[in-house]
C-alpha cells in the first residue's frame, strides 16, 4: 500500500509544512512506501490525487484545510483510493464529524494506522463535495472570511466572526425556488445549507442531525429576516440550536435543486462558485475515508479541538 501525502503549503499560514518531519519520523525504519507532494497552485491537489488514484490502490492524505480536502475528493472520486485527513488549515471542519481532540503527531500515526469506511459523497452541479455546500448569507460569509484570513494575527474562527459582522451590513436577499425531492418551496431566503457532514465555517452546526452514511442530504433553510434577527440567529446557529426558531426549517432528501433569478454565491466545502441554478445529489457509500485508529462513529463528540 502506498501512502501519498498532499500538502498545501499555504494552509494554516504555513503550519501544514511543519507536519513533513512528523511524517518522515513515522516512516523511519519502516518498509512502507510513501511520497510527499506539495501543491503549487489552486487545483493542483486534484491533479496529484487523480494521477496516483487511477494508477494503483493507495491512501491519499490531505494536509491542509477543507479546501484541500475538497480538491483531493474531486481527484479520487470514482477510484479505489482512500482519503485520509490530517488537518492543518484554519477551519478543519470536516474532520470534526469524525475525530475529537488530538495532537498532530498522534493524528498522523493514528490516521496511517486507521481503518477505511465507506461514507456518502455529494455533488453540486457536477462538483463533488464531502462536507457542506451552501448559498446565500453564509456563502458570502465564507467568501469574505478569506479576506480576513490573509491578515496576520487573525485565527480562522475569528476570521469567520469578523466576516459575519461585515456581511450583515452587505447582505442581499434572494428569491429562490427550492425543490426537495418532489416538494417545491418558493421563498425569500437568507441562506440554505446542504449538508453531508455536520460542521462548517469554523465549527458552526447548520444541520445537527446530518450523518455521513445515511444516504441523505440534510438541508437547513433560513427565510429572510432583518439585520437584528440575524444577530440573534447566529449564536444559536453556531451551536446547532436554531431549530427552535420560527423562520428556520430542516428537510432530508436525496436530490435538491435551488433556482434563482439572480446569480448567487455557492459555497462548496469552503470554495466559492456562482450560479443561478444548482442541483445537489447524494451518492451513498461512494468514497472511502480513513477513520483514525481507536475512533468510532459513536465515540465522536460535539466539542472538537485541533492542537497544532
Amino acid at each position: 500500500m502506498k501512502h501519498v501525502f498532499i500538502i498545501n503549503p499555504a494552509a494554516g499560514k504555513g503550519k501544514a509544512l511543519e507536519i513533513i518531519p512528523v511524517i518522515r519520523d513515522y516512516f523511519k525504519g519502516k518498509p512502507d512506501k510513501y511520497v510527499i507532494k506539495i501543491t503549487e497552485y489552486p487545483g493542483h491537489a486534484t491533479k496529484i490525487a487523480h494521477e496516483y488514484a487511477v494508477n494503483e490502490k493507495c491512501r491519499i492524505y490531505s494536509i491542509g484545510g477543507d479546501g484541500t480536502v475538497n480538491e483531493i475528493v474531486n481527484g479520487i472520486a470514482g477510484t479505489k483510493a482512500s482519503l485520509g485527513i490530517i488537518p492543518a488549515g484554519s477551519g478543519n471542519d470536516f474532520i470534526r464529524s469524525i475525530h475529537g481532540e488530538y495532537q498532530v503527531r498522534e493524528i498522523v500515526a493514528d490516521t496511517i494506522l486507521g481503518q477505511e469506511r465507506s461514507i456518502d459523497l455529494a455533488r453540486a452541479n457536477g462538483k463533488y463535495f464531502i462536507n457542506i455546500s451552501s448559498i446565500g448569507f453564509d456563502a458570502d460569509v465564507v467568501y469574505n472570511a478569506k479576506k480576513f484570513k490573509r491578515l496576520p494575527c487573525i485565527p480562522g474562527n475569528m476570521a469567520y466572526l469578523f466576516s459575519l459582522i461585515y456581511t450583515i451590513f452587505k447582505n442581499k436577499i434572494n428569491e429562490v425556488k427550492v425543490t426537495v425531492d418532489n416538494e417545491e418551496i418558493s421563498l425569500k431566503i437568507l441562506l440554505a445549507a446542504v449538508a453531508n457532514g455536520r460542521f462548517y465555517g469554523g465549527g458552526m452546526l447548520p444541520a445537527p442531525d446530518a450523518a455521513l452514511d445515511d444516504g441523505l442530504l440534510d438541508i437547513c433553510l433560513v427565510r429572510e429576516v432583518n439585520r437584528l434577527k440575524i444577530l440573534t440567529l447566529f449564536p444559536k446557529y453556531m451551536k446547532g440550536e436554531h431549530g427552535e426558531i420560527e423562520y428556520v426549517s430542516f428537510k432530508k432528501a436525496k436530490r435538491i435543486k435551488i433556482e434563482s433569478k439572480d446569480t448567487i454565491a455557492l459555497n462548496i466545502d469552503g470554495e466559492i462558485h456562482t450560479g443561478k441554478e444548482i442541483e445537489f445529489e447524494i451518492l451513498k457509500g461512494a468514497i472511502n475515508v480513513i477513520y483514525p485508529a481507536g475512533i468510532t462513529t459513536e465515540s465522536t463528540t460535539d466539542e472538537r479541538a485541533v492542537n497544532i
